[in-house]
């Protein structure tokens, strides 16, 4: 799992684009056609997958009311929190921090579409969470 963290981040230096430079707006249009068909944020209706609203500083399967696979519990149960070192991971390789869950997203292999989902995520999160 350290060897894809810093594989991430030497592609994310490489690449010139940093968390920080991630685009919203990019953002939304990624969510909307990967991540958005199952998972809601922002209010909207509830969807197969768990509300994405308040993700970030948010612990693995700590949402009430939501059914999670085993994989999620188990990754909530060893302290799994949604950070954006976490979701960098998570969202390029969902597998590599989840095995088990009941997605069927395999990751955005492009940093920047990864810096762009969690800068559009972080916009539906606490500010300390940025």
């Amino acid at each position: 799992m350290v060897r894809l963290a810093i594989a991430v981040a030497g592609l994310m230096l490489s690449a010139g684009v940093s968390l920080a430079d991630g685009d919203a707006v990019l953002g939304r249009q990624k969510f909307s056609e990967r991540c958005g068909t199952c998972h809601s944020i922002g209010g909207e209706a509830a969807k197969n997958g768990p509300d994405l609203t308040n993700l970030i500083g948010r612990p693995a399967a700590s949402l009430e009311g939501f059914q999670y696979s085993d994989g999620m519990l188990e990754a909530g149960q060893a302290g799994v929190v949604w950070d954006i070192e976490t979701l960098t991971k998570f969202i390029a390789k969902p597998r590599s921090v989840v095995n088990g869950s009941n997605m069927s997203f395999t990751g955005y292999r492009n940093p920047e579409d990864v810096a762009n989902v969690i800068a559009y995520l972080a916009t539906f999160s606490p500010p300390q969470a940025h």
